[in-house]
């Protein structure tokens, strides 16, 4: 039965797609046009219709797939404002879980995007139509070659922002750069029972370059203990109870007196922050009861 479930599931996310894709790649098309009016305005109508693809999933989601998601949401959230949303990464279940959990609650959602993703039929073209920062992922021994490097994920973000501060807008990073895998956990030498070392580089930059705007950051721990994660089992049916634990965390006011790319001890103090937040949840995961 799980396996039909999954099927059908496949079916209705593939129409679902089929059915909003022709107006984005229309709508994509003339934002290569050279006129900043016409590309806020189809920034606009792409944010409308992608909140309409998330929707629509939902109600597959809900009276198809019926999860079992608990979560309780602060009542602080609104969809007027802007917000940092920062998570813990198992698969691509979690961004169909944060969307169904918090769509309407929070503004239209961006996500930072591995870079080999924008050639993904279909979605990396409405990605790159919605602006989501597309990111490279380098080693520490890349970096210290190339300290240059660092500057195009940079960039990425700085576009993004500047187009944030024109309207409301979520901002969602998987700190931990990549899923979730025993292999990786061990060969990171992972501090954390459940967790793989966070980086603070893109929260620092959304920080910096949102300032003031920014409601503050929305932390979530998704918990699969009860259940399975993979997009598979999610596919069929066969998560299992899936928990959330969802904080409202204020911006503190040193994250506005520094800058993470020049400034040594600012960069420090914010990683030893995130470190901090990533322990908090480490403890959450390790406890008998979420």
């Amino acid at each position: 039965m799980s396996l039909i479930k999954g099927a059908v599931s496949v079916l209705l996310l593939t129409l679902n797609t089929l059915l909003w894709c022709p107006p984005v790649i229309v709508l994509a098309l003339f934002k290569l046009l050279p006129s900043v009016w016409l590309r806020r305005h189809l920034l606009d109508a792409l944010e409308w219709l992608a909140n309409g693809w998330i929707a629509t999933n939902n109600l597959w989601i809900r009276y198809w797939l019926k999860p079992d998601i608990r979560f309780t949401l602060p009542n602080s959230l609104s969809p007027d404002q802007w917000w940092l949303v920062m998570a813990n990464h198992r698969s691509w279940t979690d961004i169909f879980i944060l969307q169904y959990a918090l769509a309407g609650r929070l503004p239209t959602p961006r996500f930072f995007i591995k870079r080999e993703l924008l050639w993904l039929p279909i979605m990396g073209l409405a990605w790159w139509a919605l602006e989501f920062p597309f990111v490279r992922r380098y080693s520490r021994e890349q970096l210290e070659r190339d300290p240059g490097l660092a500057q195009r994920d940079q960039q990425a973000t700085r576009r993004m922002c500047a187009n944030a501060r024109q309207r409301p807008m979520a901002i969602y990073n998987f700190l931990e750069g990549t899923r979730f895998t025993p292999e990786k956990h061990r060969r990171q030498q992972s501090p954390y029972q459940h967790l793989l070392r966070p980086r603070a580089g893109g929260c620092a930059q959304v920080v910096d370059l949102l300032g003031d705007r920014l409601a503050g950051i929305i932390d979530i721990t998704l918990d699969y203990r009860a259940g399975q994660s993979g997009f598979g089992a999610f596919l069929c049916g066969r998560t299992g109870t899936i928990s959330m634990n969802v904080r409202h965390l204020d911006i503190p006011s040193w994250m506005h007196e520094g800058n993470y790319s020049s400034d040594a001890i600012y960069r420090e103090r914010f990683q030893a922050w995130v470190n901090t937040v990533w322990q908090e949840k480490d403890q959450q995961l390790s406890s008998q009861e979420f």
